[in-house]
């Protein structure tokens, strides 16, 4: 087996007895199987919002793109699995989006890709073909591991087997003393799931506190920190 790779400001927690290090980048590495796990991308969000009249800043597909890059490059993956909200809407088919999706897949020939459809998935449609990408339901069972876009079940359906690791939520925690306060993107960690924060740019986040059994764990983009 190869060294795991030092990856900066990352931290280690070991949910089911498997090793996982949460990255300060908002997505976590499964060494044993070089899997980057990545929740809530939303591709093409940016370009749903301009379509709808709102004006917000382009780029953000090739932000997204460019923070993979760099993952892949840093952990040495050789698999990438998302979570859920692949694209955003019906308006990530757009040309330039679907170009710039293309040439890095083009770049990235060898790399494994697979999509647990997410809500915004089945809104928006598969993503194309010529992206090579391995699309499944949830749960998506590997190892100990239960890959889900939702942290619960949806109802009438059982509860998925093995740990769970899902997005959806985009967790974020609040850091407050008396006299100012942060709020920053976090992994949710308990004894059964594992909730990751969304990685794409432009998606916002929903402020969580830890319930019994569960620890925080904060990025700061530089670094991963529990904070209970």
């Amino acid at each position: 087996m190869s060294a795991e790779p030092a990856l900066a400001g990352a931290v280690a927690v070991a949910p089911a007895g498997e090793r996982l290090l949460l990255l300060p980048q908002k997505a976590a590495y499964w060494p044993r199987e070089r899997m980057l796990v990545v929740a809530d991308i939303h591709f093409g969000k940016a370009a749903a919002f301009r379509s709808w009249g709102i004006p917000v800043p382009r780029g953000t597909t090739s932000a997204n793109l460019d923070a993979l890059d760099a993952l892949v490059d840093a952990s040495g993956a050789r698999h990438v699995l998302f979570l859920g909200d692949f694209l955003h809407a019906r308006a990530a088919h757009a040309a330039a989006t679907q170009a710039a999706m293309l040439a890095w897949r083009q770049r990235r020939p060898g790399l494994a890709l697979t999509l647990v459809r997410g809500n915004h998935d089945r809104h928006a449609g598969d993503p194309a073909a010529a992206l090579a990408i391995d699309l499944v339901d949830e749960p998506y069972v590997l190892g100990p591991f239960a890959f889900c876009h939702h942290p619960e079940p949806e109802p009438g359906t059982p509860a998925p087997p093995g740990y769970v690791l899902a997005g959806h939520v985009h967790p974020a925690y609040v850091l407050a003393t008396r006299f100012d306060s942060l709020r920053l993107p976090c992994f949710v960690v308990g004894a059964r799931r594992m909730i990751l924060p969304s990685f794409g740019a432009f998606t916002g986040g929903h402020t969580v506190r830890a319930a019994p059994g569960e620890r925080i764990y904060v990025t700061s983009g530089e670094a991963v920190h529990s904070v209970g």
